[in-house]
């Protein structure tokens, strides 16, 4: 079948994330190799103290991104696509968004990177017994219970990004596993919410006498495979503008970044794991057994067929070395120079490769916001080193790519010192990973792991989706069996910990723990 005729036969599937800083839009054949991409670039905004995107950006966004892959399309194979095969949408995990009746937004989308209901968090935790984040939906809710928001009575369902779009591509209120374990715990030998939790949750509210129960608002689960709906009318407009996208293409269930990132990196396995690198970055560990205490700074999440997931998430990663990287772009410009923007990553990173394995006492922290793992509140990124630090280009950037993982770092010590957790293979994924040599070979001395990088690391998450709407119309094999397939043709390098590295990361570490009190301090006071 060539490749125009794999369009007529509907041999397609439409994978659409939306990330923190680009909704993404992959098309794929039957195989899962990519046939075209599209994308929108966007930012979250701070607005009363909120971290949010308004609905206009959403659909505008993922208007723009569809639009892009349809031109794509048109341009390299002639055709004027008008349905696929499938559709699945994923987006950034956690958050809160609150709907009511008629499926209106009752209160601005708050994003994962809100840091407002940590004490809600911190209170539902104790209760539990369980890890509770303060990015994840049902800390925001109780945090809007428990301080009086008058919407809280008007709530007909609560939902996440990749929720609310699934929603109203289709009308079903349904979540994949991965993604509602990311709002709520799960348990993992139901494959549903949990039930003593459930009840725990609806004693501590009883006093405020909503006229919901929890179960009442929280999607249904729906695990990989399944059907989660059909594109209707409506939903199609949404997505297509020119109006010539067909209704009824099945959708698969929504997922979370972190179970499709597990997808794009063929880490579902137990034992397997995963790192992704941008805005944010978090290690997936999918366990053998369950961890036998709580730990700030650890979720337990599933993969997208339910298997329990220790996720270490940091709320920093990029965000720092980008503003570094366009001042030096400010700086070139005011000599006369012109270079390209990616260029400019590539050659400072690689001079991070130059530096000192400690790189010199310079201390970088990363944090535009707070970071649970690291008990900061208010992140204030900042520059530290001592009279004797070497302060040269080589040396600041090493500081500039450690900060990126090193608050990862702590938390994988903390579970392979307390549970002695085992990992069999590391597979980073992300734009971080771009620069070859760089970030894989630092990250492999950080964590004293191999580290995988695969050719296909840059599609991330959109391309995991579409893997996700692939397997619901290949579902006679296993999940995993399925995946490996997939990756049985796919490029990869492994890089080794470097033993100089690993000595100068943990001496960094080290210092990085030492003056934390200073990040701390400075969210306190400026």
């Amino acid at each position: 079948m060539n490749k125009e005729s794999i369009f007529v036969a509907n041999k397609t599937a439409l994978g659409i994330e939306f990330g923190s800083t680009r909704i993404k839009a992959v098309l794929v054949d039957e195989n899962n190799n990519v046939l075209a991409t599209g994308g929108h670039t966007w930012e979250n905004k701070l607005e009363n103290g909120i971290w949010t995107y308004s609905l206009e950006d959403i659909w505008g966004g993922v208007q723009n991104a569809y639009q892009s892959l349809v031109k794509k399309v048109e341009e390299n194979f002639g055709v004027d696509i008008s349905t696929f095969g499938a559709i699945g949408i994923s987006g950034m995990m956690h958050g809160y968004f609150a709907l009511d009746k008629n499926g209106n937004l009752l209160s601005p989308f708050r994003t994962w990177r809100n840091n407002i209901a940590s004490e809600a968090a911190d209170y539902l935790t104790e209760q539990f017994d369980y890890p509770i984040p303060a990015r994840w939906s049902i800390a925001h809710l109780y945090e809007a219970i428990t301080s009086g928001k008058e919407s809280v009575d008007k709530i007909d369902h609560l939902t996440t990004l990749a929720g609310y779009v699934h929603y109203k591509l289709t009308g079903e209120h349904t979540m994949g596993i991965g993604e509602a374990s990311g709002m709520f715990p799960i348990d993992v030998d139901t494959k549903n919410y949990d039930q003593k939790f459930l009840c725990v949750f609806d004693g501590l509210v009883e006093k405020y006498n909503l006229p919901w129960k929890l179960i009442d608002i929280l999607p249904t689960i729906k695990m990989v495979g399944q059907v989660s709906g059909v594109l209707t009318d409506d939903g199609a407009k949404l997505l297509d503008v020119s109006e010539k996208l067909a209704s009824g293409i099945k959708v698969c269930p929504p997922e979370g970044d972190a179970g499709t990132g597990m997808v794009a990196t063929n880490s579902v396995g137990k034992r397997t794991c995963n790192v992704s690198c941008g805005t944010s970055i978090f290690g997936m560990i999918v366990l053998d057994e369950k961890l036998k205490k709580t730990y700030n700074g650890v979720d337990l999440v599933t993969t997208p067929a339910g298997d329990l997931v220790a996720m270490v998430h940091c709320n920093n990663c990029s965000s720092d070395v980008n503003e570094w990287t366009n001042l030096f772009a400010e700086v070139a410009e005011l000599c006369g120079a012109e270079i390209d923007k990616g260029e400019l990553y590539t050659r400072l990173f690689k001079k991070a490769l130059e530096g000192e394995d400690n790189a010199s006492g310079v201390l970088v922290y990363n944090y535009v916001s707070g970071e649970n793992l690291t008990e900061v509140t208010n992140g204030r990124p900042m520059v530290v080193r001592t009279t004797e630090s070497k302060m040269n280009l080589s040396n600041f950037m090493r500081a500039q790519v450690y900060s990126t993982f090193i608050t990862l770092k702590l938390g994988f010590n903390m579970l392979s010192e307390h549970e002695k957790v085992k990992i069999d293979k590391i597979v980073g994924h992300g734009g971080l990973f771009m620069t070859k040599g760089v970030c894989q070979n630092f990250l492999a001395s950080a964590l004293k792991a191999p580290v995988t990088v695969m050719e296909n690391a840059s599609e991330g998450g959109a391309w995991g989706i579409a893997v996700l709407a692939n397997y619901m119309n290949n579902s006679e094999d296993t999940f995993e069996n399925y995946l490996n397939k997939i990756f049985d043709k796919v490029e990869s390098i492994v890089v080794a910990p470097n033993e100089a590295q690993v000595v100068g990361i943990d001496e960094y570490m080290n210092n990085f723990n030492k003056a934390l009190c200073v990040e701390q301090k400075a969210g306190e006071v400026l």
